[in-house]
């Protein structure tokens, strides 16, 4: 299982990497996907809302079963990843494929960059899942 350097992780399995300023993407984890398996449809209805951390901000369906999206910090979401939204791409198994590169989810401008400190690095991450 992947466990990247340089991004941060919230226990409900999210990731953000964040780039240049305050803007960052958001996806699931590799641990996330493995547990959900094939996934058949991502649905982010956000774009343009600015939401608080732990709000809601989309949903994955996979074959058995639907799980709901959490922003890791507050933010504005910015896009949706086109690859992943049924109108454009749709091919939600770039999440399974690559969950941290091409298969990220959203992207956000964080509004609280100090809610980053609250999340946990690759080796708390790590040792969550590993528990």
């Amino acid at each position: 299982m992947k466990y990247p350097e340089g991004l941060k992780y919230t226990e409900e399995h999210e990731w953000i990497r964040v780039e240049e300023n305050n803007i960052a993407y958001i996806g699931i984890t590799d641990f996330a996907q493995k547990e959900l398996d094939e996934l058949v449809y991502i649905e982010v209805e956000t774009v343009g809302e600015t939401l608080d951390k732990d709000d809601i901000f989309g949903t994955v369906e996979a074959v058995k079963t639907t799980s709901d999206l959490f922003m890791p910090v507050s933010g504005t979401v910015l896009e949706f990843n086109e690859k992943l939204d049924e109108s454009k791409g749709d091919d939600p198994t770039l999440v399974n494929k690559d969950p941290y590169g091409e298969g990220w989810i959203i992207k956000i401008e964080i509004t609280d960059l100090e809610e980053l400190e609250g999340l946990m690095d690759a080796a708390a991450y790590q040792e969550l899942i590993e528990e």
